[in-house]
């Protein structure tokens, strides 16, 4: 954390020196919107010195005179008061509300130097000693003049040849986000450029010349910036996970590095998270981060994603987050950054990531980890420090056929937005049998499984040993728990069938899982427990769908099953797990 740069230190140390000042200003009028703000703070510089406008929120522009210190502000204020030039209700603030000065801008200004009235004129006033005659009511109302031109468009062109082709496609961008350009953004000021300039002039009730001035685009480019407000945005340099770029600094604060990740938490009142990545790799490790980058908790599953050779983005949306993922590759390094934004916010969202893209840079060195140990939070569903996303239910399939057809419990893909298959892929229902309590799921994507169920084909006896093989633990251990039992019924308690009664201990994530005989034949499928709403039973009374059930329901849907004798030679435990975990599945519900 030592080497770690960042640049809002300069931007605080800005931001408290000002409001170390002893500033004092008198506003005296608020409009709401350029236009009418520029018309009112011309008629007052025309009668009174040290007039300013500055924009006050997105849409609100305060007109104000000074700045002072605070004893004196009071005194002009009473002077301008007892003057009537100024309204009844001016008040004075310390200027913290103001958010960019809009005039006058800094060539106005040096053009007045010779022109404006000195800065005391007021303050001699003061020395009078004559009681001034109040002006009549009429004269408080303050009157009105058409705007005053801040440059002839001779004067417009000139300044807007002095433009940077950076500063030009600025002005597109900030007229697209308003609505009025709609062409490519090149930075040449062609016909489509001067139309939309001319509409925003039309729009702000200024002539429509098609050529800005520089109040104007800087009037426009202000409205463009105000809705990054108070986020703080600066560049920032992390030298540890080597990344530079803009970022909304007065949202986040630096909390931990966990390799790939630098994590940052939320420091303000949106709940801004980001995670900047960094590590070196093949395109290989390239593509397994674009996976594990998917299986976030941060990231939800719907939104766009792609991968190319160099690049991969990633969106995640939902009711709360709106999370966006990019990594670049170059030359066996990967670096990039995921932002969590809330939900509901896109246009801010929009210019933060367009300032993040556009100043991105890589810096020399990637996080090493092992430069940073290991703390005692370390879980299987956490991901160097962020959540792993969690499925709402699990279970465990049964592989069919060597298509990767699975067959898995009813009950545990009922109500399911999505099905996946060992995380790995999705997959669909091809059926789901309440009545019988059987689901087959076919996978979107190809698998190959080791080994496909042999159904036994003989009538097993009464007392038998089983076993059922399933993810008691929802995958945490990587491979289905091997849980022995007993067969204590060829029906159900009522007669059901197909159905076999068994005696053992069975989890929720075993359900859907292989019940097998000694030799490793499969006997039927796990559901879930017994309801216990009419009666309570022993706590180990399970059941499972025989082979004649299962075989007739396949078929049905156009499947068969592989069947064995079964009843041969008897496998130990470590070969019937080795045998299950060859043929079971994971199975999430999402």
């Amino acid at each position: 954390m030592g080497r770690i740069v960042i640049a809002w230190v300069l931007w605080m140390a800005t931001v408290t020196g000002a409001a170390a000042q002893d500033n004092t200003w008198i506003q005296v009028e608020a409009q709401p919107s350029l236009r009418q703000a520029l018309e009112r703070v011309q008629v007052y510089s025309q009668r009174l010195p040290n007039v300013a406008a500055f924009q006050v929120s997105s849409r609100w522009y305060g007109i104000a005179i000074g700045p002072y210190e605070e004893i004196e502000a009071e005194e002009q204020l009473d002077v301008l008061e007892r003057r009537r030039e100024v309204p009844f209700d001016a008040f004075l603030v310390d200027g913290s509300a103001f958010l960019r000065q809009v005039w006058p801008l800094a060539n106005q200004a040096a053009a007045q130097v010779t022109t404006e009235t000195p800065t005391d004129t007021l303050s001699e006033d003061l020395a009078e000693t004559t009681t001034e005659t109040p002006a009549p009511a009429a004269a408080a109302a303050e009157p009105t003049a058409p705007a005053v031109p801040d440059e002839t468009p001779a004067q417009a062109r000139a300044s807007e040849a002095q433009l940077t082709r950076d500063e030009k496609r600025l002005l597109q961008t900030a007229l697209q986000a308003e609505g009025f350009y709609t062409s490519t953004i090149d930075g040449l000021f062609g016909r489509g450029t001067r139309a939309s300039m001319s509409a925003w002039q039309a729009a702000n009730g200024f002539e429509a010349t098609g050529v800005m001035t520089t109040a104007q685009r800087a009037a426009l480019i202000a409205d463009y910036n105000a809705i990054l407000d108070g986020l703080g945005m600066a560049r920032a340099e992390d030298l540890e996970a080597g990344i530079a770029m803009q970022l909304p600094l007065a949202e986040l604060a630096f909390k931990t590095y966990e390799p790939p990740f630098a994590h940052y938490a939320s420091a303000g009142d949106l709940g801004v998270r980001l995670s900047l990545i960094s590590q070196d790799g093949n395109r290989t490790r390239f593509r397994v981060l674009y996976d594990l980058m998917q299986t976030l908790d941060d990231v939800p599953t719907n939104g766009p994603r792609s991968i190319g050779r160099d690049r991969f983005t990633i969106t995640g949306i939902d009711a709360t987050r709106h999370t966006t993922v990019e990594v670049r590759y170059d030359s066996g390094v990967m670096k990039g950054f995921m932002l969590v934004w809330p939900a509901g916010d896109e246009e801010r969202l929009t210019r933060v990531l367009a300032e993040m893209r556009a100043s991105f840079r890589a810096l020399p060195g990637v996080l090493d980890p092992n430069a940073y140990p290991p703390t005692e939070d370390q879980r299987p569903d956490l991901l160097s420090g962020l959540d792993i996303r969690k499925a709402e239910r699990t279970a465990t399939g049964l592989f069919v056929d060597t298509r990767g057809v699975v067959l898995t419990a009813a009950q545990s893909v009922a109500g399911c937005e999505r099905v996946s298959l060992a995380g790995a892929t999705d997959a669909t229902v091809i059926f789901s049998d309440a009545a019988l309590g059987l689901a087959a799921l076919m996978p979107q994507d190809d698998l190959a499984p080791i080994a496909t169920a042999g159904f036994q084909t003989r009538v097993p006896r009464l007392g038998d040993d089983v076993a059922v093989a399933g993810f008691s633990f929802g995958g945490t251990l990587g491979a289905p728990t091997l849980t022995l039992g007993t067969l204590t019924g060829m029906q159900g308690l009522d007669g059901e069938a197909p159905v076999k009664r068994l005696d053992l201990k069975a989890e929720p994530g075993d359900v859907g899982g292989p019940v097998f005989d000694r030799s490793g034949a499969v006997l039927g499928v796990l559901l879930p427990a017994p309801s216990q709403e009419a009666q309570v039973l022993p706590p180990f009374v399970r059941y499972a769908v025989d082979t004649d059930g299962i075989r007739a329901r396949l078929a049905d849907a156009g499947l068969t099953i592989r069947e064995v004798r079964g009843g041969g030679g008897v496998l130990d435990p470590v070969e019937l797990s080795e045998l299950a975990a060859d043929m079971t599945v994971l199975v999430e519900c999402w």
